[in-house]
Formats: structure tokens, sequence, C-alpha cells
């Protein structure tokens, strides 16, 4: 054989070796090194069985870890709602220990709309500093405690933040017998001892009223409203401040005999716009409680609650259709058809939870910042469609 051929035999052979080398090296469906073993001798059919491998244990992972929060909710059958540990008319633990109140039963209307039971519920009593470490701690999933929506809560401390179901405002409280009246001003507590609770944008906003009208009050704050109210009834304190709401309740209930209690008139000193709360990137999550709200607001503008909602069921347009009949949009939400019809036959609409709860404290739904948009409110919920 000529010095020729040999060279041609040679590159032949190398050619087939490098085309061998780079079969080995991929896989048939371009996913390069995807498939992996711990034998580098594995054999094609090992490598396909190990990518469906490595594939389920990634889905395994993302199960533990538990990335979609609304799936992992239903998979427990239990949703954890925090409330305040004390909040009359919000929030109230009753003689047998079971949370009442107005934010009580949006974590309740949250249950029943994800869960189907309005009782597939473990309520969370927490004190104002506890709160949002035990959202990002996993200890509850959604808030419902008397929780301000401000800029900085929706980015440093990492919430989100559902429709308002209250709009407050704060306000003061002081005692007649001090020389206050109903008549009375913030500039009036110039010298002041005024207590509060920590933690909290009350105590921000007191101290910044102050220093815009130039006047000195002395500012002690406590952990839990119960102890802020106890130190005012005791004399520890000349004032107390947080949102109008609360002062309205700690006057209906316990105002002592002995004492007459005035709220400070006028527009209140802040805004305080209440609602669900709840851990950044859970969007299906967020829907679920977010269309709870509106459900049980769209359920008022038609008039439908908790004792005719059966009258209801299969109507037409967009009641029907919040229902659970044609056109529904809710089991692309990840919930039951008739989910939102459980709410209000569980829990009742936005009316029913005012008159339920805060109406006898003599807070007034009708003409309210509170009331339907239609009724001149605030309360503006989007189409059901």
């Amino acid at each position: 054989m000529n010095n020729k051929s040999k060279l041609s035999q040679l590159l032949a052979l190398v050619f087939a070796f490098a085309l061998l080398a780079t079969a080995c090296g991929s896989s048939s469906d371009g996913e390069g090194d995807t498939a992996t073993t711990g034998d580098d001798t594995a054999q094609a059919d090992d490598s396909s069985d190990a990518a469906d491998d490595a594939d389920d244990a990634e889905d395994d992972v993302e199960l533990t870890q538990g990335d979609d929060l609304l799936e992992q909710i239903q998979a427990r059958g239990e949703l954890n709602c925090g409330v305040s540990t004390v909040s009359i008319g919000f929030a109230v633990a009753d003689s047998n220990g079971i949370y009442q109140g107005f934010d009580s039963d949006f974590c309740r209307a949250t249950a029943a709309a994800i869960l189907g039971d309005q009782d597939a519920l473990n309520i969370v009593p927490l004190t104002a500093a506890e709160r949002f470490t035990a959202v990002q701690t996993g200890e509850v999933d959604v808030l419902h405690r008397n929780t301000t929506w401000t800029q900085s809560r929706d980015s440093d401390v990492g919430m989100d933040f559902g429709p308002t179901t209250y709009f407050d405002g704060q306000q003061l409280m002081a005692r007649v017998g001090d020389g206050f009246s109903s008549n009375s001003t913030v500039a009036d507590i110039d010298g002041a001892v005024v207590c509060t609770n920590a933690g909290t944008t009350t105590e921000k906003n007191i101290a910044e009223a102050a220093d815009l009208l130039g006047i000195e009050i002395t500012l002690n704050t406590f952990e839990d409203f119960d102890i802020v109210t106890q130190n005012f009834i005791d004399g520890g304190c000349d004032i107390i401040t947080t949102d109008g709401s609360g002062l309205v309740g700690r006057k209906a209930e316990q105002q002592p005999a002995d004492q007459e209690w005035a709220i400070f008139p006028g527009a209140p000193i802040s805004k305080e716009p209440l609602g669900p709360t709840y851990g950044q990137n859970q969007s299906r999550f967020a829907d679920a409680v977010n269309w709870t709200v509106f459900a049980m607001l769209i359920a008022d503008e038609y008039g439908v609650n908790q004792s005719n909602v059966d009258d209801f069921v299969g109507a037409d347009g967009e009641l029907g259709r919040l229902l659970g009949g044609d056109g529904e949009v809710q089991s692309a939400m990840g919930l039951a058809p008739d989910a939102f019809y459980q709410v209000i036959k569980q829990v009742g609409n936005y009316s029913d939870l005012w008159a339920r709860h805060l109406a006898p404290l003599g807070l007034q739904l009708e003409g309210s910042v509170n009331d339907l948009w239609t009724n001149g409110g605030l309360m503006y919920p989007p189409p059901a469609r």
C-alpha cells in the first residue's frame, strides 16, 4: 500500500472516531448534559431514564418548597390567618376562645373561598410587632389585622396588599376630666403624655404631627393596645391614639363609669387604608384573597346577602357568574366554581359583616367612605367577568 493510501485510511479512521465521540457527548433531544449519572460508562438508555428521574426530582423540590401558596393551602386543608390580639369589633376572642369580629369574618370568608369551608381555618392572634414576621416565616398565610397599606411596607418590608376593607384614620382620645372635650384639637395636647402601640404607623404619625405643630409631647408605646388602654384608665396616659374605629370600640366597651372620654373631632391626622396583607410574589393566592373581598362587595351591589343568596343562584349575567353559573371564572383561578357562593352563604356580604360587628359600636356604614360607590362611598369593586 502506498503512503497516499495509508494517509487516506488514517484520516478516515480519525473522522470516524470524531463522529462517535460527538454522538456520545450529546443527548438525542438537544438538552446537552442534563441527563448525567455517577457512572461515566452509562448507556444511552440509562441516560434517558436519568433525565426523567432528574425532572421528577426537580418537581419534588418545587412541591416541597411550596412555591404556589394557594396549592399549599389546599393540600394542607387549612388557612392560617393572622388577626389582632384584641381589636374590639374587628377581632376579639369570645368566651370559648373563638375570635369574632369584622376581620375574623374576612378570614372565614377567605377560607370558604379557597377550601369551601369557613371553619377550615386557624386564626392566629398577633401583636403589631409580630405580624410581618409571621407572614415572612410562613406562620400565617394572610393578615386580616387592621394593617395599614404604606409605601415602605409595600417595598422594604416585603408585603403585598389586597383591596381596602376599611378606610380609617388616626384620631385621639382624652378624658373630659382633664380639660379635653369633643372640640379639642391636636394643638391642645402640648405637654401631654401620649400612649399608643409600638411598631405601628400610629406612633410615627403622632410624632410627626407634633413636630409639624411645634408642640412637645411625651410619647410612650406599648406592645399591645390593651396595655395602652389600661394605662389610660389608670391615669398613666393623658391621651391615647390609634385608628378612629379602635377608639370608638374602646370607648363603647371600656370607658369606666366614673370617667368620660372624648374623641377629638374633625379630620383624622392620617389616612389608614386597612385590608388583607400577604407575602410578595404569590399571584394566585393574592387573586383568591382579593376576589373574596370583591365578591362580597359585588353581592352587596346586587342586594344579595347571606339570607337570600339561594334565591339568586342561576341568575343571568355578572351575578350568576359570580355564584358559579355559566361563564364563571373561579375555576380558572384555582377555586371551585361555587367558591363565592360559599363565601356569601357561609359568611355574608360586606354589609352583613358591618351590621354584625361594627354597627353595634355606633359605626355607621350608610354614607360613609366605607359605603359602596353607588352610595357615595369608596368601595368600588372591579367587574366579575
